[in-house]
């Protein structure tokens, strides 16, 4: 194979100043790029490693690229160019893939007299794929070329291409892409003008009809809820723990980052708390092209070898499931994990989800882990989200599993087998609770979801107005996965199942409706304290004490599951808090409503949660 190409017509490609091969370690101290303290490290890491003193000081990161190339270009005796200033042809990207490009850190450049010229960082990189170059472009060379370099050529190449890619991995049977059509819109806006006229007409009629939904919708929500305590609480017979694999597998890890420039530090420590072996995971930080503050501030915090920036084209869809896709893309692992910037993971997360993959069969796509918060005393707002959150993660979602039917995720601890998450589509970059709509299309699929006993701690959204836009992209994610999964209910219905069905009616079309509607049914609280109700006025005395009592009981359940739930979690928290949601979960009313405004005027805009202010 060729490694110096025989000549480049009309380049200004830097040229070695001699033919003489300096060991590198020399040229490093000769240099005083590296002192000999910092060359025995790279060489310890590069035993380790199996790989090369060069590559262990660039995968270290232990000298400045600007200072690092041209010692690359003295040592090796090569060429170097940059594909900024001499841009590829964008044909030769297309005939390897640019996504293949992007993941292996190499660039098609230019054909020159029939040898195609590959720029690489290192030339170890280009030897490692010769021969699928060489099967694809016939003869090739390798010349060298810094790796920011490559990435910024790639993207000014195949930028649009890559980001539309990104948006379109769902089939469109499986997305939410087509709601912004006018076709959609305006059928919404008709039923809503018709829903408003018939409220203005008919006043009494439709309060009686939302009241009676309200209600059965209550009893539905209510009933999952117990039942799934009542399975979550059940015992079975203990399972054996995982023994470690033989071979832990290879594991990516995916955090998406948008104007997080504030807590770049703090993410790169908690996630350096991972104990997994550093050659065997890599976490990619998916940051946005245009997002300069974060990538910038990620440049100053250092990261370890085993961290990598993943720019995400520029486009405009700015979407957390726009930049998973993209990312995907240039994962290397066979299990990829998703982690929220201000996420802190337990040590041992990764080796047990890799030992619970290992033990079960390949039905087994996607294992959630618990989520719990470090800051659940900030306020009130963070004490109320805590034990919602060991309510759902803890007791519901158990439950809910036991129960055989489709578990909504979580969006982050969450790791998926990377074939089946390629099988399915990824993420679909419309829907703004990306996570909620994989777990329905892996059971679509086929495929099972498990909770498992694994912890990661994050920062309550507890500033009122942060926490309703927080909860209404949710809700109205939840709105948007439920109308794409029910446009053919049949279908639906024969892939995940009777029991699943009806459990995904309830989690999402019921659980909507129950916030919608919530006015309606406070305004019955009047009959407790002794007022009257327009519409219970002609109901015999006994209906209205059964409906106060229904509504009693329904907040009796909610408290006693809050309390379960909290005792399963390490927090010191007194259970006196548990009664206090009765008005924390009014807030969800209020989100709802705009979550129903953007549905129709903005649906697939990022309502995003600002991090870094408690933790």
């Amino acid at each position: 194979m060729s490694l110096l190409p025989v000549s480049f017509a009309n380049t200004r490609a830097e040229r070695p100043a001699s033919h003489s091969r300096p060991s590198f370690a020399s040229l490093l101290q000769d240099s005083g790029a590296l002192d000999p303290a910092g060359i025995a490290t790279a060489r310890m890491f590069a035993a380790e490693r199996g790989i090369s003193l060069p590559r262990a000081v660039m995968d270290l990161r232990l000298v400045p690229q600007m200072v690092l190339a041209p010692l690359l270009v003295r040592h090796f005796g090569m060429r170097r160019i940059d594909p900024t200033l001499q841009p590829p042809d964008p044909r030769l990207i297309d005939r390897l893939g640019a996504a293949f490009c992007t993941r292996e850190g190499v660039l098609p450049w230019r054909d020159t007299g029939g040898i195609t010229v590959i720029l690489a960082p290192l030339p170890e990189v280009y030897e490692r794929l010769h021969e699928q170059l060489d099967r694809c472009f016939g003869p090739v060379v390798c010349a060298l070329a810094d790796p920011e370099a490559i990435t910024a050529a790639l993207l000014d190449a195949r930028g649009a291409a890559m980001a539309q890619a990104a948006q379109s991995a769902v089939p469109d049977r499986f997305s939410c892409r087509g709601w912004n059509s006018a076709a959609m819109q305006e059928p919404v806006m008709f039923g809503l003008v018709a829903l408003l006229g018939a409220i203005i007409l008919w006043p009494a009629a439709m309060l009686g009809i939302a009241t009676v939904w309200g209600i059965i919708s209550l009893i539905l929500c209510i009933g999952l809820k117990l039942v799934a305590a009542i399975a979550a609480h059940r015992r079975d017979k203990p399972r054996p723990p995982e023994a470690a694999p033989a071979h832990l597998p290879d594991v990516s890890i995916i955090v998406a980052l948008y104007r997080e420039a504030d807590i770049a530090e703090r993410l790169v420590t908690r996630l350096s708390a991972l104990d997994y072996p550093r050659d065997k995971l890599e976490i990619l930080l998916a940051i946005e092209e245009r997002d300069t503050l974060t990538r910038d501030a990620l440049h100053r915090a250092r990261l370890p070898e085993w961290m990598r920036i993943a720019v995400v084209p520029h486009g405009k869809l700015k979407t957390k499931p726009r930049a998973l896709n993209h990312a995907l893309g240039m994962c290397r692992g066979s299990i990829v994990g998703i982690f929220d910037a201000e996420d802190a993971p337990v040590p041992d997360q990764i080796r047990r989800i890799a030992a619970r993959f290992a033990a079960a069969g390949p039905d087994l796509a996607c294992l959630q882990g618990i989520l719990d918060y470090y800051n659940p005393r900030t306020n009130w707002l963070a004490r109320c989200f805590t034990i919602e959150y060991a309510t759902l993660f803890r007791v519901i979602l158990p439950g809910i599993q036991r129960l055989g039917m489709a578990i909504p995720l979580g969006g982050t601890t969450l790791y998926v087998r990377r074939e089946a998450l390629e099988h399915v589509g990824a993420w679909d970059a419309h829907n703004v609770t990306e996570d909620a709509d994989l777990g329905i299309r892996l059971v679509r699929h086929g495929y099972r979801t498990e909770v498992i006993d694994t912890v990661t701690y994050e920062e309550a959204n507890c500033l009122p107005v942060a926490w309703v836009k927080q909860r209404s992209r949710w809700q109205k994610g939840y709105m948007m996965t439920w109308i794409v999964h029910m446009r053919n209910p049949r279908i639906l219905r024969a892939e995940i199942g009777n029991r699943a069905f009806f459990g995904f009616q309830i989690m999402f079309f019921c659980a909507l409706s129950q916030a919608i509607l919530a006015p309606v049914l406070w305004s019955y609280w009047m009959l407790a304290l002794g007022f009257s109700h327009p519409v219970t006025s002609g109901l015999p005395g006994w209906a209205v004490i059964v409906l106060i009592a229904m509504f009693l009981l329904t907040e009796a359940i909610n408290i006693t599951i809050g309390i379960l739930a909290l005792r399963r979690t390490g927090h010191k928290m007194s259970a006196l808090w548990v009664p206090t949601l009765l008005f924390y979960f009014p807030l969800a009313t209020f989100s709802v409503y705009k979550a129903l405004w953007e549905m129709v005027r903005k649906p697939f805009y990022w309502d995003k949660t600002t991090h870094g202010h408690f933790g």
